[in-house]
């Protein structure tokens, strides 16, 4: 058996390794080093190299040969989106009591003259944005709730903790003025933003069948609070809308104040104001792709930094990040999220946490990509839930993930990726984990 630590000092020896071996991120406009054959014919003059290949770009239309068969793929409007993501996951072995988790949700982008909207719904998780344009300046709105029903149960050192069953969830609105400016490359998710916004919402937390006997709830309760949240994308997709070139990065401060609240705990701890009634939340996020100096545009390497924040003595359950797995996150107001490959979704509980990413990926054909990435975690994770007081300790850990996008039948297109993680998530004993979607735009 290969030891946690020796597991974490393999993946950072991979994840230099795969830096060094990319070199440093470059443009790729220019014509660089073509070491792979290939003939496209690609509407616009941004294209003037003949016979040299040329990734095919999102929106972009495309007239190429595949195959002995010509492929037409007409032009896009990335404004305008529906999507339908449907999968799921599977664990080796179980995480907790989990052997698999389902994936499903529906994308929708509209935008207008004057204001657009972007909404994320999967039922009991969604996450709406509605902004009104005055020029660079926006009134914006949003609206997500997090409610799964049934019960949640928390999954700590890879043991579920029965007693900690609670059937729990909030919602919370925002509301704000905005400054919103279009930057290059000037496709429909490439700006920078500044949002300002004051939160209303409500928090909810019963108990199920399996709830522990000494266990106390904490009251439902309004919440108020506010957001102070940027972004900038000027990173350029390909077909597969999967970050091609460019920078982004943003952060967010957010401010939640709980009206009735008390420790989760057990009967034993009186219900009083407590240094978790109120809290602060700090994320930010970094990501650059690129090509590899001296090999052609069918290669590109991507890196991403995640980090955040908050008080150890303002966390519990119910209020500390929520690191999870799912798809490797691309799309421009998804870039913020934090992802652990293999994890299950918000599985990890943490009031500190850095991920770091580097990731190679290799163009196999216009509509199929495959790719490799190395994945750094260090967290100050939950440790005891159940008392007055969450323990939190300092973990490391590392994850290598196999992965391919590929267009499929019927204009829709599947990610699947195999994440093998160094123990991480299951205390100190690796195991590995497989997700696979298929996502239909309409």
């Amino acid at each position: 058996m290969i030891s946690a630590q020796r597991c974490s000092a393999l993946h950072i020896c991979l994840l230099f390794l795969l830096i060094a071996s990319c070199g440093v991120l470059l443009p790729c406009d220019s014509a660089l080093a073509a070491n792979d054959s290939g003939t496209q014919n690609l509407a616009g003059s941004r294209y003037p190299a003949a016979g040299v290949y040329h990734t095919p770009l999102a929106g972009e239309p495309l007239h190429t040969e595949f195959m002995g068969r010509n492929v037409d793929v007409p032009a896009l409007d990335r404004g305008n989106i529906m999507a339908l993501t449907l999968g799921g996951t599977y664990y080796m072995p179980k995480q907790g009591g989990i052997t698999g988790s389902p994936i499903g949700a529906f994308y929708l982008k509209h935008t207008w003259e004057s204001s657009r909207t972007r909404d994320t719904i999967s039922m009991f998780v969604n996450d709406l944005e509605y902004d009104k344009s005055f020029g660079n300046l926006e009134l914006v709105t949003l609206f997500d709730n997090y409610t799964i029903p049934g019960g949640q149960t928390e999954t700590l050192n890879n043991q579920e903790i029965k007693d900690s069953s609670v059937d729990w969830g909030n919602l919370i609105a925002s509301a704000g003025p905005g400054l919103r400016y279009k930057v290059a490359p000037f496709q429909v998710d490439n700006d920078l933003r500044f949002q300002f916004l004051g939160r209303v919402g409500y928090a909810y937390a019963k108990r199920t069948s399996e709830t522990g006997p000494t266990t106390i709830l904490p009251p439902d309760t309004m919440l108020y609070g506010a957001k102070l949240r940027g972004r900038y994308d000027g990173m350029r997709r390909n077909l597969l809308e999967l970050p091609h070139s460019g920078f982004a990065a943003g952060f967010d401060i957010d401010y939640l104040y709980r009206e009735k609240w008390a420790d989760f705990g057990s009967s034993s701890i009186n219900f009083k104001k407590s240094d978790t009634r109120d809290y602060y939340l700090y994320t930010g996020y970094v990501m650059g792709v690129g090509c590899i100096p001296g090999m052609s545009e069918r290669n590109r390497v991507l890196v991403s930094l995640h980090g955040g924040s908050m008080q150890e003595k303002s966390a519990d359950r119910f209020n500390t990040f929520r690191i999870g797995g799912g798809p490797l996150p691309g799309e421009t107001d998804d870039l913020y999220r934090p992802a652990y490959p293999g994890t299950m979704f918000n599985n990890v509980l943490a009031t500190q946490y850095v991920v770091a990413a580097v990731e190679y990926r290799r163009e196999l054909a216009f509509f199929m990509y495959a790719h490799l990435r190395e994945t750094l975690i260090r967290a100050d994770r939950a440790t005891v839930v159940g008392s007055n007081q969450v323990g939190f300790k300092k973990q490391n850990g590392g994850a290598t993930t196999l992965g391919l996008d590929s267009g499929f039948f019927w204009d829709s297109s599947i990610y699947l990726d195999y994440s093998w993680d160094s123990g991480f998530i299951r205390n100190g004993k690796d195991g590995s984990g497989i997700i696979l979607t298929w996502n239909k735009a309409f």
